[in-house]
Order: structure tokens, then sequence, then C-alpha cells
């Protein structure tokens, strides 16, 4: 990744983490692998999905996707986005460019026929969504809280996310090496615009969720120890499994 080539090993910050999702009756049905890298005034995050057990079988689903942005003491800004989604045998490339002035360009392939398209002025302003869910991740850590909303464009879709919150509770992470830790609570609502197959966003994604945070690191994230989303395909809970960086390796799920 360009952040990380920028820097020297002494200079660059990673964190890695490991998400294993879970369907109906507890079937595992994806592994997410998420690496955080800071350095200087810059970032990266790149994400890869993969399906597992038998939604492999019924739905078989890859994803890459990345982002490398400016860092600054209270902003966050993306320079360049790109994804990849290997679905049932159909390949979806989408990408993101950020330009100084605030204009944000876009596009996904093959193109769409949505309901409602995106205009560019809809792009302005928004970020993509590995560094929507960051934002959120660096707020916690400095505020305490996650309430705010994020305008996101993926190079398809545009949409808010709404993110408030709930009640700090403790939990006991998931796997044989389960720990138990007091976490924050956010909920998420996802506002679609423009650019989904239906209007209302239903039939695409995560569209409603809850998300617990805990301080498992020293520094300015705050990490996802477990997720609950809505989606197309019904209830879908996530636990992280691993994570390793800034001196910490925690092994929760083999």
């Amino acid at each position: 990744m360009p952040a990380a080539t920028a820097a020297s090993a002494a200079e660059l910050d990673r964190i890695e983490m490991r998400i294993e999702m879970f369907g109906f009756g507890g079937a595992h049905v994806a592994t997410n692998r998420t690496v955080v890298e800071e350095a200087a005034d810059r970032y990266a995050i790149t994400t890869d999905a993969e399906s597992r057990g038998i939604a492999a079988v019924l739905v078989p689903l890859t994803s890459h996707s990345e982002v490398v942005g400016r860092l600054g003491p209270d902003a966050v800004r993306p320079l360049t986005y790109r994804g990849e989604v290997h679905r049932n045998g159909v390949d979806t490339r989408s990408r993101v460019d950020y330009a100084a002035d605030g204009t944000v360009t876009g596009d996904s392939t093959p193109p769409g026929r949505p309901p409602t398209p995106v205009t560019p002025a809809l792009m302005r302003g928004t970020v993509d969504q590995l560094t929507a869910l960051f934002m959120i991740e660096r707020q916690l850590a400095a505020r305490g809280s996650c309430a705010g909303v994020v305008a996101v464009f993926d190079g398809r879709r545009r949409y808010d996310l709404h993110f408030t919150d709930a009640a700090p509770e403790a939990i006991t992470a998931a796997g044989k090496r389960g720990f138990a830790a007091p976490t924050q609570v956010c909920h998420m609502q996802r506002e679609a615009l423009a650019g989904f197959r239906d209007d209302a966003g239903l039939s695409e994604g995560a569209h409603a969720g809850k998300l617990w945070y805990a301080r498992l690191l020293p520094g300015d994230l705050m990490i996802p120890v477990q997720m609950q989303f809505s989606t197309e395909f019904g209830e879908v809970t996530g636990y992280l499994g691993e994570l390793r960086g800034r001196g910490v390796h925690l092994l929760l799920m083999e």
C-alpha cells in the first residue's frame, strides 16, 4: 500500500483484525480480514472478505477493498478508493477519487441502472465505507461517542450512515479463548439515497446494525469486538477472531 511504502518500518503503525461472521443457526458464513496502517499524515485500510461453509456453496463471494487518505489531528480525508467483488461468477469493480477542492468522482463496472442515479452533487463531501468506520472508531476513542452522520459513496451507491450511542454493555467474546470486556455500543442505520437497485436499499448489504467496541489497543482507535447486521440474507453476527498490533496479539477464535 502507498502509505506503507512511504514510511520506514519504525514509522509504520499497523493493526490487523480478523472478524468471523455467522448466520442463521450459528452457521459460519464469512471471514473478514482488515489491515489499518497509519504513517505520519497518511492512512491506508484494506479489507478482504470471503464466504465460508454453506454460504460459499450457495453464494460464492470474495471481495477486496482499499483506501489511501490523509490523516490530520482533527480530520480524515480519503484520496483514492478501489473495490472489487466477485460474486456468483460476476465481477464488479468500483473506484472513487477525491480532489483537493472537495470534488468526488467515481464509478462502478459493470454500470447499473438504478431507479435513482448518483449525481455529482450527491458525491460531493462523501467518504468511502472503510473511511466511514475508521472515522467512527477514532471518534469513539477521542470523545467516547459515536453519534453522528457520515455521508458515503462507494462508487455505485450513495447513502448516509446514522450512528447513535447505546448503553454500554459487558460482553464475553466468542471462542475458546474468550474474554470479558466493557464495551461502548453503537446503533447504525443506513439511509439509502441513490444508486441502489431498489430505492429503500433493503436488497443490498447491511441496512441496520449494532456494534460493540472495546479499547483493546493503546492509541486512537476503538476496536469492534462484536456486531449484528440486518441484511438481505437475514441477521448476521460477527465476532473479533484475532487482533494484532501496537504490542498486542489476541487470538480469540481459531
